[in-house]
């Protein structure tokens, strides 16, 4: 998708960005955190993206506040790229280069988690070759 969107500074994550708080979430994605048994007993947040207020409730409201900081920058930079005033538009465009970088990301993952099996691979090979060895000297000595 790169080839037809045009990425924008910074794109995520970005410097600009405070990491996401771990203490909170027991270091889970948003996604696998417990979440309360009724929606009432969550936290609120209140955001503002791309100048509208959204009451939001989640599990924990800094990392919400974190998400629709990034959310607003996205649209910001999308917007001074086009030349369009559509917001539905530029939420759109939006959630176009958040999933490009996801993608992105979710492939650079793969690749590094298929090196790093495949490394962890021949170090053990190599560990056993040498492992070999050593009980073969020890058994002529």
């Amino acid at each position: 998708m790169n080839s037809t969107l045009e990425p924008t500074e910074p794109t995520f994550p970005g410097a600009e960005f405070p990491p996401f708080p771990e203490s909170a979430a027991g270091g889970l994605p948003f996604a696998q955190r417990d979440l309360p048994s009724r929606y009432e007993d969550m936290p609120s947040a209140h955001v503002e993206i791309y100048d509208q207020i959204y009451h939001l409730r989640g599990v924990d409201p800094v990392y919400i506040a974190q998400l629709a900081a990034m959310v607003d920058h996205k649209m910001r930079a999308v917007s001074e790229q086009g030349n369009t005033v559509d917001s539905l538009r530029v939420a759109v465009l939006a959630a176009l280069n958040i999933a490009d970088e996801l993608t992105s990301l979710r492939q650079s993952y793969a690749e590094l988690a298929g090196a790093q099996r495949s490394s962890q691979n021949s170090l053990r090979d190599r560990a056993d070759s040498l492992s070999g060895m050593l009980d073969e000297v020890l058994r002529v000595g």
